[in-house]
């Protein structure tokens, strides 16, 4: 009786002891984005401080290639916060292959568990995470091409698509889906038979360099006959100088004469619609990609529950000139 009644106290002393290290030290999450300077990422991280007000126990860390879509950079930043014994990763992925090599193998090796938001490991390479947060990204190119069929005016109707870096697993997927929306197939460029032909400059890749982003979108709506111009992530919309820069073409985006079909729908991207320097923007939900994936990660560190889903899909909303006010909800 004696016996039993120390084992019993000692477990409930180990609790005690355990309960009170993880409340004064708590779990250590990163968030990080593609890039760091990207009010996209920004309301992740802002998501994961929210679920954090009402779980003390949780720091909330953010992080990313500076500037742009930087490969190198972003294994560089999760090496370094590797070094500073963070407990979980949530990551939206630029290059799969160089991540999982780079950094995510030591990741795996020190059991530090990591879920993906936004852009997800391709599918060789997801062991290499718990779940994926975000949208269907295929399905959200679907939708970005379905929207263009509306301002289609030719046969065959010329189209520019715009994406960041050649290997980033979720622009290519948004690419293959908007393809396969105009066309019935996604692996191949659009030639003409479906009606929708690529233009030959195209797709165009500005590695998220914002002022390559413009400079690409201007030239493209200096032809003639004009593409339809399809960005399948903000870039250019993001970049400050994006309304100066279009003013020029205002008069044409009024009457459909230029047609910009962008992703996203950032407070920067809400601003040019308003101005009517955009025709149709598709939004996600990025914070909702942070906060649940911090909601996930959470229960995860504090009761050993894996997530029950390989993929946890959000929706996407449609914001115009005419609803712009309504459409979403940035923080």
């Amino acid at each position: 009786m004696g016996c039993a009644f120390f084992r019993l106290l000692s477990l409930m002393l180990v609790m005690f002891i355990t309960n009170n290290a993880v409340a004064e030290s708590g779990y250590r999450i990163a968030v990080v984005g593609k890039t760091k300077n990207d009010s996209f990422y920004q309301q992740s991280y802002k998501g994961c401080l929210h679920y954090a007000k009402s779980h003390p126990e949780i720091h909330c860390l953010y992080d990313g290639a500076a500037d742009y879509q930087d490969v190198r950079t972003q294994v560089l930043v999760l090496e370094d916060l590797l070094k500073q014994d963070i407990d979980a990763l949530l990551v939206s992925v630029t290059d799969s292959a160089y991540l999982v090599e780079g950094v995510l193998e030591q990741y795996a090796r020190q059991n530090v568990p990591v879920i993906t938001f936004d852009s997800d490991l391709l599918p060789q390479h997801r062991n290499y995470r718990m779940a994926y947060v975000g949208t269907d990204n295929f399905d959200f190119g679907q939708a970005l091409g379905n929207a263009a069929k509306k301002y289609k005016k030719r046969q065959p109707q010329s189209i520019c698509l715009q994406s960041g870096h050649r290997t980033t697993p979720n622009l290519n997927a948004r690419i293959a889906g908007v393809r396969h929306a105009l066309s019935g197939q996604s692996e191949q460029r659009l030639n003409g038979n479906s009606g929708w032909i690529e233009h030959p400059r195209c797709p165009l890749y500005n590695m998220g360099k914002r002022y390559d982003a413009v400079e690409q979108m201007v030239t493209m709506l200096g032809y003639e006959p004009r593409p339809i111009f399809l960005a399948v992530a903000g870039f250019a919309q993001f970049n400050p100088r994006y309304t100066q820069a279009l003013s020029v073409f205002k008069p044409d985006i009024k009457k459909n004469q230029a047609v910009i079909i962008s992703a996203d729908t950032e407070e920067i991207q809400l601003n040019a619609l308003r101005q009517e320097l955009s025709t149709l923007n598709i939004g996600q939900r990025p914070f909702e990609m942070g906060r649940l994936s911090t909601e996930l990660m959470h229960r995860y560190l504090s009761e050993g529950a894996k997530p029950a889903q390989s993929h946890y899909y959000l929706d996407y909303h449609y914001c115009t000139p005419d609803n712009v006010d309504t459409c979403t909800t940035n923080y």
